[in-house]
């Protein structure tokens, strides 16, 4: 897909799932946004990480949230006011023709295939909120509508978060690595790909899995054990509601440990959106394929423990 290099994209913003506050933070990242506002949202975390930053600069450049779609005009009408999004749509297929992009910004993935279609057949880029889907089936009919490659982007924008990164003297000080133990709370379902992608980070091409099995310690803390062909094994837990439990992945190695725990929460969505941006300016690949099948099929894996055979 051409883009005016000239021009700075026009994005359109859609989609509002529960527990999901991404139509306002990830708005405001690219908008900046009104604090009176914003202290409405319903998402207390959001204000409070973004009154930290430093606006205009803290912004991605070239590139604004100029249409906001969601399954309630009122609500719409809030983000927009929140984040100083200038148009509400009736119909999110509205955007085709107003946009250069799209953002999914609804984190059940359920909705993601008849919501990008449109989208996808239009030729339009769009970044889908994660998972992206929770079977490899559904992930490769949304891939079979792309009309160019690169013109998916998925993520978990805790795949880009700096402190979820082994450094090099990091890799020399652990050694091998052996055990990777990553845990995440809330539901399986909708938040262990905030630790299964940035732990496949970690790894790199670690494919094919030999052995899983799905663990259910109580209704709450349950996973996915895991092991790789490489020998490479891991464990992935998510803690359910009722405990507060952080994002932290431990690596073991021959040599050594670390452990990674996740904190902030603006810089890993503004690396994750800019790379969105970036790949629409560059036209590059900036969501490898190869990468997005490796996390869903975790993700479909543990999904067992809610569809048992």
């Amino acid at each position: 897909m051409h883009i005016d290099t000239s021009e700075s994209l026009k994005l359109g913003i859609i989609g509002l799932s529960e527990g999901n506050g991404h139509p306002y933070s990830w708005s405001a990242i690219f908008n900046g946004y009104n604090p009176a506002e914003m202290e409405k949202c319903g998402f207390p975390v959001i204000p409070r990480y973004l009154e930290q930053q430093q606006f205009p600069d803290a912004q991605i450049q070239r590139a604004e949230v100029t249409h906001i779609w969601t399954q309630d005009a009122a609500i719409s009408a809030q983000i927009a006011r929140a984040a100083n999004i200038p148009h509400c749509v009736e119909s999110y297929v509205d955007l085709i023709g107003q946009v250069d992009a799209v953002l999914l910004a609804r984190d059940d993935a359920q909705h993601h295939l008849p919501m990008a279609e449109p989208f996808l057949k239009a030729g339009l880029p769009i970044y889908i909120d994660k998972p992206i889907a929770l079977y490899q089936s559904d992930l490769a009919k949304l891939y079979a509508l792309e009309r160019y490659r690169g013109q998916i982007f998925t993520c978990s924008a805790l795949k880009y978060a700096q402190e979820l990164q082994l450094s090099e003297s990091d890799r020399v000080h652990i050694g091998d690595i052996q055990f990777v133990d990553a845990i995440v709370p809330k539901d399986w379902q909708r938040y262990a790909i905030h630790i299964i992608e940035p732990v496949l980070n970690i790894l790199g091409n670690r494919l094919p899995i030999q052995w899983s099995q799905v663990f259910r310690y109580t209704a709450d803390i349950q996973g996915l054990l895991v092991e790789w062909e490489s020998g490479v094994k891991g464990r992935f837990t998510t803690t359910g509601t009722q405990i507060k439990s952080p994002i932290m992945i431990r690596v073991i190695g021959t040599l050594g440990w670390r452990e990674l725990s996740f904190s902030d929460t603006f810089s890993a969505f503004r690396a994750a959106l800019q790379d969105f941006v970036d790949g629409i300016w560059h036209e590059e690949i900036r969501s490898a394929p190869d990468f997005v099948h490796q996390s869903v099929e975790l993700i479909e894996r543990g999904s067992a423990l809610w569809n048992p055979e």
